[in-house]
Parts: structure tokens; sequence; C-alpha cells
């Protein structure tokens, strides 16, 4: 992509109404546009980077025998009703909304009682267990107060996998591969040494759930970590003696930290099939409640959570992984020069070559286009000025680091 294509433009100042660093850097940075408080629309390199993340969550979830739907967002009150979640005193976060002849609808903030609903015609027998479903979906919470940038918003895409099983063990089986499939995300992501799983409670479906945290001043949640066992408790149950009894860890030894929790897993067990009729027939013919369980991450969230955790003074700093870009090619020529007709042709050749590039081609100073570059966070920067030209080797500038490195155009072409 050229810049001077894109329509978006950088800010110097953060925006006033913004107070956490996400957003501050994502607005500046022309990422994203604040609609109003807790909705924000995702621009063209803030789409690219929030794809990139879709695409790790969704390789690793259909690594594990996810398959992959689309529900809708729209919900029928029915079900909620016999779930016991329809209730506002139950479920506080609910938007509603009514139809033309009075009749109330619900705008999903999850979705166990429609695909549960939706299972009934899928599952008859032991035959068709297991089943694992799963979704990128927007999800609607009237949340009272929203904070954190695009981390807590009122609308959000939301991956969430359902697990259907015949029973607690097959369950648990499924359950540990998709703890292991989460760990893969972060990794690839970027964060996966600051991220921990972390006992939580279960609330109305099991004693525990698992929480993946990461370790950030920005977190709005306290964590006990024991960094040598890679596990953590949340403070909800920092003084529950089973957790310790359960993990083996040392309560004496945790280290207390900030975290943002960028996922979580839950066993449901047999709480939303017997309350909505999802059934099975056994081996030997006996009619039993499905197992389920539900694993959410939040791309958005986990986007801000690398914003927060990573960026330095000078903006954004991606990593490879989901950055929209590998490249940021910057062109310090004029129009028609010798320098401008080398990072042309440069531009053209990494093209060519499969990479990546966001090309640096407005007519604007050299201190303009080096702050921009920083305050996007592509991870490299390649440099072509007078030295370039002169010498055929170009600066490149690792975004992280800082390094400076001299390459030539056949090794800049080199994956």
């Amino acid at each position: 992509m050229r810049q001077s294509k894109l329509f978006t433009k950088t800010r110097r100042e953060a925006p006033a109404d913004e107070v956490a660093k996400n957003a501050q850097l994502l607005v500046r940075a022309g990422y994203i546009h604040k609609e109003m408080a807790g909705v924000y629309d995702f621009l063209p390199l803030g789409l690219l980077a929030l794809n990139k993340i879709i695409t790790i969550i969704r390789e690793e979830m259909n690594a594990i025998g996810g398959e992959e739907v689309l529900l809708s967002t729209l919900q029928d009150p029915e079900a909620w009703k016999k779930s016991g979640r329809w209730d506002d005193t139950v479920v506080d976060i609910w938007f509603k909304t009514q139809l033309k002849n009075g009749s109330e609808l619900g705008l999903g903030n999850t979705h166990e009682e429609a695909l549960t609903t939706l299972m009934r015609e899928q599952i008859a027998s032991y035959k068709d267990l297991p089943r694992y479903v799963y979704q990128f979906q927007n999800k609607f919470r009237n949340e009272t107060r929203a904070k954190s940038g695009i981390m807590r918003t009122r609308e959000f895409i939301m991956k969430d996998l359902y697990s259907f099983s015949q029973d607690e063990t097959s369950h648990t089986e499924f359950y540990e591969q998709a703890a292991a499939a989460y760990e893969k995300i972060f990794e690839r992501a970027g964060i996966g040494a600051k991220t921990y799983r972390t006992f939580a409670s279960g609330g109305s479906f099991s004693k525990y759930s698992h929480e993946y945290q990461t370790v950030c001043d920005a977190g709005e949640d306290t964590i006990y970590v024991d960094e040598a066992k890679r596990i953590a408790v949340n403070k909800e149950v920092y003084d529950d003696p089973d957790v310790y009894a359960a993990t083996g860890i040392d309560k004496a030894g945790l280290k207390e930290k900030k975290a943002i929790e960028v996922g979580n897993i839950f066993t449901l067990g047999t709480r939303f099939s017997e309350a909505l009729g999802l059934s099975f027939k056994n081996v030997a013919g006996e009619s039993k409640s499905v197992f389920m369980g539900s694993y959410g991450i939040g791309p958005a969230r986990l986007m801000g959570t690398i914003v927060e955790l990573m960026s330095d003074d000078k903006g954004l700093v991606w990593p490879a992984s989901v950055a929209p870009f590998a490249v940021h090619l910057v062109s310090l020529g004029k129009d028609g020069d010798e320098i401008t007709k080398t990072a042309d042709a440069l531009y053209d050749d990494l093209i060519k070559a499969g990479v990546e590039v966001l090309y640096d081609d407005r007519d604007a100073r050299a201190g303009e286009k080096f702050a921009d570059s920083d305050l996007l966070g592509m991870p490299k920067r390649i440099v072509v000025g007078k030295d370039a030209v002169a010498t055929g080797e170009f600066e490149v500038v690792d975004r992280a680091t800082g390094a400076v490195a001299k390459k030539t155009r056949a090794e800049l072409l080199v994956r």
C-alpha cells in the first residue's frame, strides 16, 4: 500500500477524551475511530492488524477440530428464559429491542443458549459426539462504564467456541487441548511470556474456570503468580485452600501482579443442555444430557493488550505476526529524482517477493516521515535516501530494538 493513498491521517496529540494508552495510540496512528463511549470503528490499518489476530485464533481453533459457524446477533428470548438468563436482574448487561409488533428481542452478549438450541437438531446419538463449534461474532454488552479503550467496549467481536461431549472425562480431554491452543495463540501474538493460565471462579457453572491473564500495569485484575510453574491465581479465589491443593503451588511464594484478562475457558457441564433439552442416546440406549464447555477470546481486547504491553514513548510496536505490514518503506526523495526512482523500484521488487509493504511515498519532511513510522509501529523500516542511491545499501531499522543494519537489495528480497 502506498501511504499517499491511505485516507487516514496520523495525529500528533492524543484525543482529550481517551485515558487508556491503547486507545490514545491507536487513534493517533489512524488505526481506529471512536464513534462514542465504548464503540470504535476499525480503519484500514487497524482492520489489517485485527484480521491478523483473528487468523491466528482461527488456525489454532481449526487445529483442535473446531468447526466455524456464524450465528445471528438477534436473540430469541424464549431460549434465554428457559436458561433463566433473560431477566435483567440475572444478566445486567442486556441490550434489548422491540419488533414493530411489540415482541422483544435481545442483542447477543454470548451464545450458549442459541447454539445449544441449534445443536438439538444435530445431536441425537453418542455417534454425533464430540462436536466443537466456534464463531467470530459481534457481541453487545450494556456496560455501565465503558473503559480501557478497545479492551472493554459495548460492541466487540468475540471468538466463542463451545464443546459438546458425552461426559466429563471426554470434556476434560478437550478442555486441555483448548488450553494448549490458547497458549499457542498468545505465544504467536507476541505476549506468551507475560501470559499465565490463571485459576478463577467458575461462577454459576463450576467451582473454577481458567482465565488467561497477561501481566501489565494497565490491567484491571489482580493475580498472584508462580513464575516457575507458570500458573497464577486470581484474587477472587486467592484465599481458597482447594486451589493450592489442586495445583500444588505454594501460596507463600506467589507474586502479586496487575494483569489483563485476554481469554477464558469454562466447564459448563449440563447447565444449558438440561435447561434447553440437548440430550443424546449413549451406547446402552440411555438418554443423557450433553456435557458442555465454552472458550472465549476477544481479538480486539488482545490487540489492545499488545499495544499496552509493547508500545513505547514513540508509538506502536507490533510483533511481526500481527503487524499490518512487515515493512515500512520510507523514501526521502522528491518527485522524479533518483531517490524516488530507487524507492519505487524497491517497492515493486518487495511486492513481487511477497513482502507486505507500507510505502511512505508522500511529499513530506524526513522528520515527519520518521515520526509517523515510529507511531505506526511496523516491525522494520527501510530508508531510501542519498546513501542508498550512492552505495546500493539500505538502512534497516528494527522498531522494537532500534538496531540499525545496512542491507543490499538482494538481501532485502530474501524472505
